[in-house]
């Protein structure tokens, strides 16, 4: 069967050495007997070596020409072929509620949305693995003070621990992305309550990320505005913002001090009467 050509709206770049589809795919075995969803194997570089091991494997894949590929290179496959979009799933049934890894050679144009939708399902995938944009994976395992500190690092790492694990150049691509790559892997940290309301803390991770060059002070106002008009009051938060942690800006705080800080505002505007 002719090879599926890669198409770059759906941000394909099929992987096309063989040692590093294996060394991508043996990333699983950090979490041994949990079933394996793989997110776009188009052509199933790696899914030739995922589907050796002793567990229970299902790939997604939204590409028609892919899926067709998959079913007639791989009939054992067949019945665990999802025909969808990732994004748009509904993990709690894949497994039949079961945790499971997840992996892939990540689409590079939705890797971040991959990851939020992870933390949404971070009860059921115990670990994630596979290949993403070197600049992302940078971004998962920065530390405070970094520039490549963010809103990704602090929802992640709130819930997982990552290891960054090997680099790959575009050479072994096709078509070559203008960019390396990068496989990392995150387990579940131990963290079962962040000790805050987890709504809150993505919107107020978010928000103070949205301008990241300005202070705490200047991107948390907006916020604490939107908070008092959703409980239908105006409230003066110049004494609450004058404390000096709000001179800082937003890439200087640890995971837990964006907790204290989401309980800081859920006491300034929600608790109060």
């Amino acid at each position: 069967m002719r090879a599926v050509k890669a198409k770059k709206f759906l941000g394909q770049h099929f992987l096309t050495d063989l040692g590093i589809a294996q060394r991508i795919a043996d990333t699983v075995d950090a979490c041994p007997d949990l079933p394996v969803l793989e997110v776009g194997p188009g052509m199933g570089v790696m899914t030739q070596f995922l589907i050796r091991k002793p567990r229970l494997l299902k790939v997604v894949e939204i590409d028609y020409e892919s899926v067709e590929y998959l079913r007639k290179t791989y009939p054992d496959l067949e019945e665990h072929i999802i025909e969808d979009d990732f994004l748009k799933m509904h993990l709690d049934h894949t497994f039949d509620g079961q945790p499971f890894v997840l992996t892939g050679n990540y689409p590079y144009n939705i890797s971040s949305q991959i990851f939020f939708k992870m933390l949404d399902y971070r009860d059921l995938i115990p670990c994630c693995t596979g290949m993403i944009q070197k600049e992302v994976a940078e971004r998962l395992v920065a530390q405070p003070g970094t520039k490549a500190y963010g809103i990704l690092t602090v929802l992640v790492q709130a819930w997982y621990s990552v290891e960054y694990l090997f680099t790959v150049e575009p050479s072994v691509f096709n078509p070559p992305p203008k960019v390396r790559s990068a496989v990392v892997r995150m387990t579940r940290n131990s963290t079962t309550d962040l000790g805050c309301d987890t709504s809150l803390f993505r919107r107020v991770v978010k928000t103070t990320f949205n301008l990241r060059r300005k202070t705490l002070r200047n991107n948390l106002r907006p916020l604490l505005s939107e908070l008092d008009a959703a409980q239908g009051c105006t409230r003066d938060h110049s004494a609450f913002l004058s404390n000096p942690i709000f001179d800082l800006r937003p890439e200087r705080l640890s995971v837990q001090q964006f907790v204290d800080l989401t309980n800081a505002v859920q006491a300034e505007c929600l608790d109060k009467q």
